[in-house]
């Protein structure tokens, strides 16, 4: 699994943060995603997916 992000697409509501703390933070300063393990383990493989699926601007893409 590989995983990118828009951040320009990003409103930072941080539903990816909430499925995914291990993969996907929010930045301090402007709140809006950063990745943290574009390449997670399988064991995160689901927690990523939902991740994707609750982005309310869907600027998770998963590949």
């Amino acid at each position: 699994m590989r995983i990118t992000v828009n951040r320009d697409g990003c409103c930072g509501a941080g539903q990816c943060v909430l499925a995914a703390p291990e993969v996907f933070a929010q930045g301090e300063e402007d709140g809006l995603v950063v990745l943290l393990d574009p390449s997670p383990p399988a064991e995160l493989h689901d927690a990523v997916r939902r991740a994707r699926s609750h982005c309310p601007t869907r600027s998770i893409a998963v590949g």
